[in-house]
């Protein structure tokens, strides 16, 4: 059974809103498009590689399914380590209205998601991966069905858009297993989800 994993960028106050590019994600007027790409170094582009290396399908939501199905398949070097896995990979998407896509390889789910993307993890050989998708990824991680994310924080704060853990996110407890600072200051660390959180306390013990 696949494993399956969520490789989020995010800025310091937690947006995950149009990092790669002005005209990506301009909901509720957000004009900041862009934001991660002055940090876009050797260290970054390495790591980025390595969690491709060990992808065995993608699970996208509809928005970046449509930034990369016109991006990646006009990306043809087959030693672009990407681009030659998600142009020949299978690649999922997540939509109730888009019925032809263009992108080969590329099947529609349209129903229960819990349900869907239970079979997808049962029958994928290697990482079920999601890139971006702000949006299925809390709706995965509500449903408890992510098992690693990448969260990639940058040392920017953007004061508005979308956040990955809006207010009333399921409350969830990870466990920390590696990570690194790169070279332009971008904090990449990996969890595995750990259930629910523990709580306790720091103030005294009453005198009996």
């Amino acid at each position: 059974m696949g494993r399956l994993v969520v490789t989020t960028f995010v800025s310091l106050d937690g947006v995950y809103q149009a990092p790669g590019g002005p005209r990506e994600d301009t909901r509720d007027g957000f004009d900041q498009g862009g934001w991660s790409v002055p940090y876009g170094d050797e260290d970054f582009g390495r790591f980025v590689d390595g969690v491709f290396s060990r992808v065995g399908a993608f699970l996208l939501g509809r928005r970046t399914y449509d930034l990369f199905a016109a991006y990646w398949p006009k990306v043809t070097d087959p030693a672009d380590p990407v681009a030659g896995k998600l142009n020949a990979l299978p690649k999922y998407v997540v939509s109730g209205t888009l019925t032809d896509p263009g992108w080969a390889g590329t099947t529609v789910i349209g129903g229960d998601l819990a349900e869907e993307v239970t079979a997808l993890k049962e029958r994928t050989d290697g990482e079920l991966q999601v890139h971006g998708s702000g949006a299925l990824a809390g709706s995965l991680f509500a449903l408890d069905l992510v098992d690693t994310l990448h969260l990639l924080t940058f040392p920017v704060v953007l004061g508005a858009g979308r956040r990955l853990f809006p207010e009333g996110s399921v409350p969830t407890a990870f466990r920390h297993t590696g990570g690194r600072i790169t070279a332009a200051g971008v904090s990449v660390q990996s969890y595995d989800l750990a259930g629910r959180p523990e709580y306790g306390s720091y103030e005294l013990p009453e005198n009996p």
